[in-house]
């Protein structure tokens, strides 16, 4: 009870309010029938109240915390391309044999509009790739990212990172891959059972910064045109990529 102790005494004071303000409504005017016809039509109405803040101006206000929200998922979205995503997008790219026509399909994208997204974003749903461990420098690779393990460590501390589901499970994945890589104290002589393993992971990790590349690309052409303008110059998919201006 103490606990909600100021709801209830807030209550009753409106409730004791309400009533004290209707009798001496009624002292003054001596009309019990007016104030129970506009008292009745205020009840009434109620309903409609209630449906107008829960379902409109409740909707209005998700809306934009979820706005909200995605804009502060989208800097850390961005910082971790920074960080790590860009260049592990670039480490497979350069191993992956089937990347051609997706790579071309990107670098055709150059005004990066609504229709053009969506195009890349079914052919990466897809896509199969064709990366393989054995074709990776699975030590760098290794060094790389418990470099950076820290780093990811403090974005998954991120609790906006619950809003979304997709690039969670990204860092997951590419979690998984760093323990993958750590246990094994060398990559020589492994059996092709294991080298088929290491693949199923890069895959995953490969698949999953594909599709969010993709997103946030689109969010800083929309929102951020220099950050859209530097990310182009620094385009894991353009082997001619290059950061100076020209």
């Amino acid at each position: 009870m103490k606990k909600y102790r100021f709801e209830i005494v807030f209550v009753s004071l409106l409730i004791s309010l309400s009533v004290a303000l209707y009798f001496i409504h009624y002292l003054l005017f001596h009309d019990a029938k007016h104030i129970f016809i506009y008292l009745i039509g205020d009840i009434a109405f109620m309903p409609i109240e209630v449906l107008i803040v829960t379902l409109i101006f409740h909707r209005v206000l998700q809306m934009r915390e979820k706005r909200l929200m995605m804009k502060k998922l989208n800097m850390v979205i961005g910082t971790f391309f920074s960080e790590v995503g860009t260049e592990l997008l670039k480490a497979f790219t350069d191993s992956d044999g089937a990347v051609g026509p997706l790579r071309d399909m990107i670098l055709e994208n150059r005004v990066w509009s609504e229709r053009g997204v969506m195009k890349i974003s079914r052919e990466i749903q897809k896509y199969q790739e064709g990366i393989k461990s054995s074709d990776c420098n699975l030590v760098s690779l290794r060094a790389f990212l418990h470099e950076r393990r820290d780093f990811l460590l403090r974005l998954l501390e991120n609790p906006n990172l619950l809003e979304h589901e997709s690039f969670t499970e990204l860092l997951w994945a590419v979690f998984h891959m760093e323990e993958e890589l750590q246990q094994r104290t060398e990559f020589t002589g492994l059996p092709e059972s294991d080298y088929h393993h290491i693949t199923g992971d890069i895959r995953r990790v490969y698949k999953g910064l594909l599709v969010e590349w993709v997103r946030y690309m689109k969010h800083l052409k929309d929102e951020y045109p220099y950050l859209f303008s530097l990310a182009m110059r620094t385009n894991p998919f353009d082997t001619n990529a290059s950061i100076i201006v020209r």
